[in-house]
């Protein structure tokens, strides 16, 4: 793909799905923020954009020499939602029954010289809660009917009508979910100066910092695949079979 300053972030991690690594190393918000031009962007991130238009120039050039990597924007979407549930749904799940328990171990280690643990393990208990209910909201509701959508276009049969109206219902608030996870993100990420490791951190304090970051980074790829990718697949796909019935009703 032609790499243009005008494109969106999302229509150039579209493109070229390599290119999150770019982006998640230089700090630019690929997933809830895409939707900014990439000029834009990298002014809002701080980041010269001939610097990362080298970087990303870079990726295009070992992603044509490796194309290996799975493009799932064009997978099947019950594919994409089983590797959705089974990578980022598991590793979330993992990495908070993980971090809480940390996080309450070096707060009252070194809270006394580092306030901001306080509020960093407040925020993150927030977050975490909301995260774990979105979780099961997807696996349980909107995933299942995502995949019965799917079934039903591929097998010529009658579309599933949905509890909530239309698919847009639940894609709306699961988006309004990832803007709070990704606003919880962003305030840790201040408050730990980048997860920097302070002089006296001991080694559980590096693991903390090591783990929030690799959770964020991790969180950043889940939105991204959900937000770019299933989500607007659904709702296309749900438009189509709408017109197809009101044209098959004429």
């Amino acid at each position: 793909m032609e790499i243009d300053t005008r494109k969106t972030v999302k229509e150039i991690v579209l493109g070229m799905p390599a290119s999150v690594g770019v982006f998640e190393r230089l700090g630019i918000d690929y997933c809830c923020g895409g939707d900014k031009r990439l000029d834009d962007a990298c002014q809002a991130a701080g980041r010269p954009v001939q610097e990362v238009l080298r970087s990303l120039e870079a990726v295009k050039t070992a992603t044509q020499a490796d194309a290996g990597a799975t493009d799932w924007s064009r997978e099947s979407l019950g594919s994409l939602m089983n590797h959705i549930v089974g990578k980022h749904h598991t590793f979330c799940r993992q990495e908070v029954a993980r971090l809480e328990p940390l996080l309450a171990k070096v707060s009252e280690a070194h809270g006394a010289q580092h306030p901001e643990l306080h509020r960093l393990k407040r925020l993150f208990s927030g977050m975490s809660k909301e995260l774990l209910m979105h979780l099961v909201k997807e696996e349980q509701t909107l995933f299942p009917y995502i995949a019965r959508m799917e079934e039903a276009v591929t097998r010529g049969a009658r579309f599933p009508r949905p509890p909530f109206g239309t698919v847009q219902n639940p894609v709306r608030m699961m988006v309004l979910e990832h803007d709070n996870a990704g606003a919880a993100l962003h305030e840790m990420r201040k408050l730990s100066r980048d997860y920097q490791i302070p002089p006296d951190g001991c080694n559980s304090y590096r693991a903390l910092c090591d783990g929030l970051k690799t959770f964020e980074s991790d969180m950043h790829q889940h939105v991204h695949l959900e937000n770019n990718i299933l989500f607007p697949r659904a709702v296309a796909l749900e438009d189509t079979a709408a017109a197809a019935e009101k044209r098959a009703g004429n």
